[in-house]
Order: structure tokens, then sequence, then C-alpha cells
């Protein structure tokens, strides 16, 4: 009848059981959930030729965690964080690679309260249409702080032609973030012109000696 309110009996007795999916394991904590995810989605096992050349045990596709929701907002998270303690105010590298990661960076720099990070991209070859030129992105200046970022790092050849180009505008490179540096020389390399890395992952932390998913990683 309309004007009154129907209520019943106060509910008693014990809350309904947890569902299995949910009380299976607590929540990672975002490093290790990234490794994981990592291995889980971004590593394929098998004899591969990589870009370089070199034979591999492994091939690794950071894109399949870099552009998911997931893995975005991850990657975001751990390289944001080198990017705040080394003061940079740009992050990009080599296309495609580089291209979700310097996003996903540049859009969590805007939630956090800090000073905005901008992305740029440096393509292979210059634009032959348009304004053309190598680096897209908000131009960088003469002495602006900047790093470098790819998902992998094995020789370091992609790296450092990218740092050439970036250089050429006059920014300095505070350093190159990776996600998994496969400790091939990569870093050396950089370290010989003057770039220091900070890889996310070594190989070393993600797979074994035999290059097996480690059962921790991390």
């Amino acid at each position: 009848m309309a004007g009154r309110s129907v209520t019943g009996p106060p509910v008693t007795g014990p809350a309904p059981p947890t569902p299995p999916w949910v009380a299976a394991r607590p929540p990672d904590p975002p490093r290790r959930a990234l490794a994981r995810l990592l291995l889980a989605r971004a590593f394929r096992f098998g004899d591969v030729t990589l870009a370089s050349g070199a034979r591999s045990a492994y091939y690794f596709d950071g894109r399949q965690v870099t552009l998911t929701a997931v893995g975005a907002r991850l990657v975001g998270t751990e390289l944001l964080r080198l990017a705040r303690a080394d003061r940079v105010s740009a992050v990009g590298g080599p296309t495609i690679g580089a291209d979700p990661i310097a996003a996903a960076v540049a859009l969590l720099s805007g939630l956090d309260g800090g000073d905005p990070i901008d992305a740029f991209l440096v393509r292979a070859t210059p634009k032959a249409h348009g304004m053309g030129g190598v680096i897209a992105g908000p131009a960088l200046a003469p002495g602006q702080r900047v790093a470098i970022v790819d998902d992998a790092l094995t020789t370091g050849g992609s790296l450092l032609e990218a740092a050439a180009r970036v250089r050429e505008t006059g920014a300095t490179i505070v350093a190159a973030y990776v996600l998994v540096d496969r400790e091939e020389g990569g870093a050396a390399a950089l370290a010989a012109a003057g770039i220091a890395v900070r890889g996310v992952f070594l190989r070393s932390q993600l797979l074994d000696a035999e290059s097996r998913p480690r059962p921790d990683p991390g």
C-alpha cells in the first residue's frame, strides 16, 4: 500500500564465504605483478634470431604487456618512479617499442600531483611529409633533462641511434630506462656513450641460467 514501508527481520548468521578465485592469494605488489605479467605474456621460448642477428633461447615482446591496460599502468608506475628520481621532464625512445611506455609515463605524471612529464617518439627515418623530422612530440629544448626508454636492451643499438637523434636537439640524456636488460652487453655500450642504464628487471631476475622462468621472479 502507498505510504507504508515494509521491513523484514534483521539479517543474521555468518557472512557468505569468499569465492575461491578471490581468496586464492593476496594481490601482488606492483613490481611482482609486473614480473609475473611479463613472464606470462611477453616471453616466448624457443630458438629465435634477434634483430641484432644473435641467436637466443627466447623472444621478448614487451608490447604484449605495455599495450594492455594493466601492463601500461604497472610499467608507467615503475618508470615514473625512476623519472621522478632523475628529475626528467620528458621520456621517449625508438618507435614502436618505446611508444606505449612513454605515453604511460606521461599520463601517470599528470595524475600524481608532480610536474608533468612529456612523451616523445624517435622515428627510424625522417618523416617525408608534413613537418618532417625524426622526433615526434613536444619539441625538446637545449639542456632539457630527458630519459630514453625501450622495452628491452640487448646490444643497445636501437637506443644509441635514438640517443644520437635526441642529442642533436641539445637535450641532456640523464639515463636510459628499459623494462628488461637482457645482460648481453647493451648496458656497457650505452655506458661507453655516457648513458647510464636503469633496468626495471635484469634477465637473470626473471629467467634462470637455462632461460626458464623463475618461480619467484623479480
